[in-house]
């Protein structure tokens, strides 16, 4: 290279390198400027508060302080996977669906959606006055960004999977595409949870002490909470339930001071998981009573606390623990404000108070959910979850095939929203229902299933009418007339206590059995809602029904069929059998009582009395069965009191599905026709039976509101699937270590050592691709600095199909070394013939790892590198090459 040319390109490299640190600090200064904004508006608010309004901001319910101008505000919003209100809202794929999408922007796509329609709740709010409520604050306790490290674990299904890069990467877009462009004026604030060793037991959380290496903290625990706080700049984080190393997460030193102010530099808000606080002193036994659970608490960073106590309306215990806290000079009145400086600051950086450059909150429709652009992406985003991982060639079917569809969660549609999601979201389509809209040319037959466990599905609108012939129910609800008397009762004196009015104050047809209260301004928190009607069968058979969720009851015909006195956290519905007769019109009551968050919802399924006779009958007249079989996520899930074999507490004591799946799975490839298995769960399942004797396996996951007609698309061949296990899918239990051991040995494909039965970032396409030889370059002179590396991606089949090109990174051996690691991907679709460069820019931090004492640092020797369609051994296909680091390099906390 000629001088010339050498001093040319250093002056244009440092121009670029000047210009860069230039709009860098300008950005920085506007940033730091909109911060200091919000947090003078906020100090300024503070001072005029009285120590008692003070004290009451701590809460999830905040009240409202009128004098001051302040509205109310709840800070309990949930949104893992769609807006959670009382009105319609899209329901989104679960998470470990989104996860296995391996797609950063479409996952920003919904997450940016779900923003929307968590400020349409909050317009909402506003307009009728029931700002305070839950689902109605400008923040949201979403993602979930635990590592998903041991498949029994009941809440894995929300977690993004087991990997920390790609649990990071998807976190990071949903941070970003809640917050939205600017996230110090963020259209929704994200709390990423739960800070940050947590990942069951769930019946043990509450008192568990988690024993951690200073390595898999560093290496598994923190990567994704680093990123969501540093790179996508959360406004908020929630602390965990357990201890870790003795101390409780939310008085946890190590993370809430050593990591997250002091490494990560974050000046956002803490929240508690619910009670958290409280099992501080009353199940760790940190301390020894809840004023000084409450100062460990505030001490350690904790601004504001969730109180399970306050569902109830009930304030005056959760804040006496704070004045004696005072009283008793464990804390300070500068720890209070410090806390309310924090949370003020955020209300105004959202624009719940006014008083910084942004967009008013009312601007935003009140109603602006289920758009035809959000209903598309929740299909959308449901073909890309899907995961072919076995065809024999009997996919895609043909146009005009004679299927049976069988198995229990054939016709279900309650499956497909998971947990954490809304009732009221658009009529779920069921796998029966997306078979026959893909294949209106297919003979589709259901075949019953026999009673399950996994039963169970909201009675739909088209079943139900009013006395007048309409269709849905005369809805009534009625205000408690001592509600305000009652509030700061316990639950069982305030149910005791509770009267209603004799009179509605609100009287209209509602399509199903749910309350909408929050959308009317006339209904008090304390209410009743009576629905009246009748139910009108589309067939004659037998159905099991039930009344799940809070306080109610349902009669049928005028005969009691379920009655919910006080139902406990996650407790199973209780069915029973009734014979209905089609088109007869069966008098319904259905009423429930709202001392909480209301969530009274009418179930039914239909099922067969002799389903084996059944499914011989129908084998015969079919050209293929499709078995749908899987979980539920009331079977697995949060704290549940569910306790079949298999299941307990949430979780998981077994990989296989429940034993009656199993035997029916056998009964129908014993039919000798072509069996395609469709799997809805949560957490792996061991699928070596499917695997040996299946023609096709798809997984499906809990897929949201477009579920159905997603996997009915990509059996018909209109979507080619390309999704990605996000998890390795084991055979038991015994291959792996202890479920409450948090060491990382022997878990996950980067520690795992067995044979898997289906791997990680393992899945199938309808087509097939070809990948060109790997090119690695130095980004700045050395390795260590970073490395570029490129490879020409091909289809090589006759269909249009999206590729997930996985980048693994297999270090040299050292202690704490994993087998390999995915370092990058990038999900692209090509046509037939096409082909196109895929370039991965890694970073030091990616070409990093940890040592055996938590010290993350780029090590030196012999690396390989993957690319390709899976891990290098169970790609369809890849390319490798090698290159070597040659000094350490330390990487901060």
């Amino acid at each position: 290279m000629r001088w010339s040319e050498v001093v040319r390109r250093l002056f244009f490299g440092c121009l670029a390198a000047f210009i860069f640190q230039a709009v860098l600090a300008e950005t920085m200064s506007t940033a730091s400027a909109v911060e200091d904004l919000a947090e003078q508006r906020a100090a300024a608010l503070v001072a005029k508060m009285t120590v008692d309004e003070k004290l009451q901001q701590l809460l999830n319910v905040a009240p409202a302080i009128p004098r001051l101008g302040i509205p109310a505000y709840n800070w309990w919003t949930e949104s893992l996977h769609g807006a959670n209100g009382t009105v319609p809202t899209t329901n989104f794929p679960e998470p470990i669906g989104l996860a296995a999408s391996f797609d950063e922007g479409m996952v920003h796509e919904v997450a940016s959606a779900i923003s929307l329609e968590n400020r349409a709740l909050h317009a909402l709010g506003r307009k009728t006055g029931k700002l305070g409520y839950i689902g109605t604050g400008l923040d949201t306790w979403s993602p979930n960004i635990n590592i998903f490290r041991d498949p029994r674990w009941g809440r894995g299904q929300e977690t993004y999977g087991e990997d920390p890069l790609l649990t990071a990467r998807m976190g990071v877009s949903y941070v970003e595409g809640m917050q939205g462009p600017d996230p110090q004026l963020p259209n929704v604030i994200s709390t990423p949870k739960h800070f940050a060793v947590h990942s069951g037991p769930e019946p043990q959380r509450h008192q568990e002490n988690v024993q951690v290496s200073r390595h898999d903290l560093e290496d598994t625990y923190l990567p994704a909470f680093r990123a969501a706080i540093v790179e996508a700049h959360a406004g908020s984080i929630m602390c965990a339930y357990n201890s870790i190393d003795g101390q409780p997460a939310c008085a946890n030193d190590l993370l809430m001071k050593e990591r997250l102010r002091g490494a990560w530099g974050f000046r956002g808000y803490v929240v508690s998981d619910c009670d958290a606080v409280k099992d501080i002193a009353a199940t760790h036994h940190y301390v020894t009573n809840q004023a000084a659970a409450v100062a460990a608490a505030l001490k350690a960073g904790v601004d504001n606390e969730c109180n399970v106590d306050t569902l109830f309306g009930g304030t005056v215990v959760t804040v006496a623990r704070y004045k004696e806290a005072l009283e008793r000079a464990f804390i300070g009145a500068a720890d209070v404000d410090r806390a309310l400086l924090r949370l003020f600051s955020a209300r105004f950086r959202t624009g719940d108070l006014a008083g910084l450059p942004r967009p008013d909150p009312d601007q935003v429709p009140a109603l602006a959910q289920q758009t035809q652009q959000h209903q598309a992406l929740a299909l959308q985003s449901a073909e890309q979850s899907l995961v072919l991982l076995k065809n024999d060639g009997t996919l895609p079917f043909k146009a005009d095939l004679r299927i049976a569809v069988v198995g229990p969660l054939a016709n279900a549609t309650r499956v497909l929203r998971g947990n954490y999601s809304s009732m009221l979201s658009t009529q779920p389509k069921s796998v029966l229902s997306g078979l026959h809209a893909a294949m209106p040319g297919g003979k589709i037959t259901l075949v019953p299933y026999g009673q399950s466990i996994t039963d169970g599905n909201s009675v739909p609108d088209s079943a139900l009418r009013t006395h007048g012939g309409e269709p849905g129910l005369l809805a009534q609800y009625f205000n408690a007339v001592n509600g305000t008397l009652a509030a700061d009762s316990a639950p069982a004196a305030l149910i005791k206590l509770l009267r209603y009015a004799t009179r509605p104050v609100v009287t209209r047809t509602e399509l199903g059995v749910a309350s909408r209260a929050n959308e009317l301004s006339e209904v008090a928190k304390f209410h009743r809602v009576v629905w009246t009607g009748y139910l009108v069968p589309p067939q004659t058979g037998t159905y099991r029904m039930a009344l799940s969720g809070s306080r109610g009851y349902f009669r049928l015909n005028g005969r009691i069929i379920s009655r919910l006195a006080n139902p406990s956290w996650g407790e199973p519905a209780q069915f029973k059998s009734v014979r209905l007769v089609q088109g007869r019109q069966y008098p319904i009551r259905v009423v429930g009582e709202s001392i909480g968050p209301s969530s009274i919802d009418l179930q039914w399924q239909q099922i067969s009395t002799t389903p084996d006779i059944d499914l011989t009958g129908a084998a015969v007249n079919a050209d293929v069965i499709v078995a749908v079989v899987g979980l539920t996520s009331d079977l697995e899930g949060e704290e549940s009191k569910v306790d079949f074999p298999g299941f307990r507490g949430g979780d998981r004591t077994s990989l296989d599905l429940p034993a009656d799946q199993s035997t029916f799975l056998e009964k129908a490839k014993s039919t000798g026709k072509p069996l395609v298995v469709v799997l809805m769960n949560g957490s792996p399942i061991n699928l070596q039976w499917a695997k040996e004797n299946a023609s096709a396996i798809l997984e499906a996951w809990y897929p949201g509101q477009a579920g159905g007609l997603a996997v009915g698309n990509v059996l018909a061949g209109r979507f080619n699937p390309a999704g990605r296990l996000p998890l390795t899918f084991y055979q038991s239990v015994s291959d792996l270590p202890p479920f409450d051991d948090y060491s990382m040995k022997r878990r996950t494909y980067r520690y795992f050592d067995g044979t898997p039965v289906y791997a990680f970032g393992y899945g199938l396409n309808y087509t097939s691709f070809s990948y060109g030889a790997i090119s690695v370059e130095p980004l700045v002179g050395a390795p260590e600095n970073g490395l570029r590396v490129k490879t020409d991606i091909t289809n090589t089949g006759s269909r249009d199909g999206e590729e997930v090109a996985e980048l693994y990174l297999i270090p040299p051996q050292f202690e704490g070394a994993p087998r390999l690691a995915l370092r990058g991907f990038h999900r692209l679709a090509l046509r037939p013939g096409e082909h196109r460069q895929v370039v991965f820019d890694l970073s030091p931090r990616d070409l990093s790892f940890v040592t055996a004492d938590g010290m993350r640092q780029i090590v030196p020797g012999q690396y390989m590198i993957s690319v390709g369609s899976g891990q290098p051994d169970t790609a369809t296909a890849h390319q490798s090459a090698s290159f070597a680091m040659t000094r350490v390099v330390k990487l901060p906390e």
